[in-house]
């Protein structure tokens, strides 16, 4: 018996090359992973746990959590609120301190205190201090650096006090003393501000100033005492233009120790934030000409 069929012979490569075909493509669908699915931002935002959840807590054993962290010593607890007493109370009184280092390796201390409020009285120090040599190399090389001489600690004390002035004759009143007992010298001294404005940017201040230096120490039961006094007084009128940050100041002082007016002019130009360039001619007592032009930095924390 003999069967036909109906491809024939010339049919067959073909479907051995769509049997291996599909062989291929179904061995490389079970090799290629699949592509992992992008994260929904807006399903996680939704997922998580909001703090005002009541059931901010589900599934955390509270009594595994480790509270020994939030432990703190009494004594401690104590220290803190102490020193943040102090702190505050040293704001309060208004007591600050301020430190700058010297050429000759010295410090200048200044601390200030404010008094009355009313007043706006203050009360303060200026001090050198030093630091001692402790090597004969450090002494060396402290007596090198202040020309064979060794520098000595030094401070003065000083009290300061601004009132209001006299109604339309001047503005405001500033009265200053100040004590320095290591050089026997002692200062007092009051000026009286004035300012009118010239515009809306443009203004003049003028001032009198006048005080009093001693020299000197006063007589002691067997130790006799030699003081000398010197009186002086100066005028200054300052014209202050804002919107330029210039101001031009013109004056002349006197004392009994020169006996004659001497005379000054200066200017002061602001270059930026806290950055002034001044200069200034004056005349001496001994009839040269003083010139001087300074640069300087001023920031206040």
């Amino acid at each position: 018996m003999e069967f036909a069929t109906g491809f024939g012979w010339t049919r067959l490569p073909v479907l051995a090359a769509a049997f291996i075909l599909g062989s291929v493509l179904t061995v490389s669908a079970q090799i290629i992973p699949p592509t992992a699915a992008v994260p929904d931002e807006d399903a996680e935002a939704a997922e998580a746990p909001d703090v005002n959840d009541p059931d901010v807590l589900r599934g955390i054993d509270i009594d595994k959590l480790d509270w020994g962290q939030l432990a703190i010593d009494a004594g401690t607890l104590n220290d803190i609120i102490t020193a943040k007493k102090r702190a505050q109370a040293a704001a309060k009184d208004g007591l600050n301190w301020a430190t700058n280092a010297n050429a000759n390796g010295s410090s200048a201390v200044t601390v200030k205190q404010s008094v009355s409020s009313f007043w706006e009285a203050r009360i303060g120090a200026d001090m050198t201090v030093t630091n001692e040599p402790r090597t004969m190399s450090e002494l060396l090389a402290q007596k090198a650096t202040n020309g064979g001489s060794v520098p000595q600690s030094s401070g003065s004390a000083w009290a300061a006090a601004t009132a209001p002035g006299a109604g339309a004759i001047w503005d405001k009143t500033a009265v200053e003393a100040r004590v320095d007992p290591g050089a026997e010298q002692s200062k007092l001294g009051a000026s009286l501000t004035k300012s009118v404005p010239l515009s809306n940017d443009t203004s003049l201040t003028l001032q009198n100033g006048y005080s009093v230096n001693q020299q000197g120490t006063t007589a002691l039961p067997g130790v006799g005492g030699h003081i000398t006094r010197n009186y002086e007084t100066d005028q200054s009128a300052k014209v202050t233009i804002t919107d330029t940050g210039t101001s031009i100041t013109a004056g002349q002082s006197l004392s009994t120790t020169d006996d004659k007016w001497l005379r000054k002019v200066g200017a002061e130009q602001k270059l930026f934030d806290n950055v002034t360039v001044s200069g200034s001619v004056g005349e001496t007592s001994q009839g040269a000409i003083n010139k001087s032009l300074t640069a300087g930095f001023k920031k206040s924390w």
